[in-house]
């Protein structure tokens, strides 16, 4: 098991995530890169959190982070068996989804008239559990107009983080980045393992990003943090380390920075058989030429 920053972090392969960050410390130090792997839970932090972002408290919400299951204001709805993945599969569509497609994606084994009778079965599920989310005619399935989707709202969070226009609430690092990294654990239906990479490329951007502008506003335990959380997720990810070695430097840890750098140099030999860029190295020499050069001792500016 590779070394991250001096914490264990397990291999990641094929946009797997890592199940768990085994260092004790490095859970005490980072609670929110522990929370990989945790099984998620409609807590306080999570109803909190969307209460911040979708300005609507009470609206239906459908969660597929940790999920998928529906919460009305406080009420946890549980989504009958049957019928969790066509709730799923109309989510990540975000439009309206023809029948027969919806049908025959999700049962495509047997014949399309009993693809359509599972679809009709399905959706009679969710409206006996009194999850009405969904609006169906003869031809489309599509979400109600005033549903809220959890990863609807992460994903327009990430896009601001990527294109500067984020602030004041976005700019906080909660469990739902971690939920985030792992979109339905344990589905491996293409469709799922499609939207689950596209959004983990996503929020790895966005976390590096709001690494960067927490140290510029000076939260640089909240800065280290978001950057972690990035690294825990892909272990050989030389922007989320960039990030974590830039919030360190803003600190005037130049010795934090140089450990990560070294742990991170010793990993990508290990694992790739190559250097890490030399940007990296080059932002710790001009750190180190600053005025707190004369305090890093003359080892550690050695290399």
């Amino acid at each position: 098991m590779p070394l991250v920053l001096g914490v264990p972090v397990p291999r990641i392969s094929s946009g797997l995530i890592p199940s768990v960050i085994s260092d004790g410390r490095a859970a005490a130090r980072y609670p929110a890169a522990a929370a990989l792997g945790k099984e998620s839970r409609m807590d306080t932090d999570h109803v909190d959190w969307l209460d911040r972002h979708i300005g609507n408290v009470g609206v239906p919400v459908v969660h597929l982070f940790g999920g998928p299951y529906v919460t009305v204001a406080t009420e946890r709805r549980e989504i009958p068996e049957g019928s969790k993945q066509l709730l799923a599969f109309v989510a990540l569509r975000r439009r309206r989804v023809e029948r027969c497609k919806a049908a025959g994606t999700l049962w495509p084994c047997g014949s399309e008239q009993r693809a359509a009778g599972n679809l009709r079965t399905a959706l009679w599920r969710l409206r006996r559990a009194g999850i009405e989310v969904l609006v169906a005619d003869k031809w489309s399935l599509a979400l109600r107009t005033e549903v809220v989707v959890d990863l609807h709202v992460m994903d327009r969070l990430a896009t601001r983080l990527i294109d500067g226009t984020a602030a004041g609430e976005d700019l906080g690092v909660s469990t739902w980045w971690a939920d985030a990294l792992d979109l339905l654990p344990g589905w491996y239906d293409d469709w799922v393992l499609v939207e689950r990479e596209r959004l983990r490329q996503r929020v790895l951007h966005a976390l590096e990003e709001l690494s960067r502008r927490l140290a510029g506003e000076g939260r640089f335990a909240d800065a280290v943090e978001a950057a972690m959380l990035a690294i825990s997720a892909e272990p050989l990810r030389e922007s989320a380390l960039r990030a974590v070695i830039e919030a360190h430097v803003a600190e005037g840890n130049l010795c934090e920075a140089r450990r990560c750098w070294r742990a991170y140099r010793d990993l990508v030999r290990r694992e790739l058989g190559v250097d890490p860029s030399r940007d990296l190295l080059t932002i710790l020499r001009i750190a180190e030429a600053g005025p707190r050069a004369a305090t890093v001792p003359s080892a550690v500016r050695a290399g």
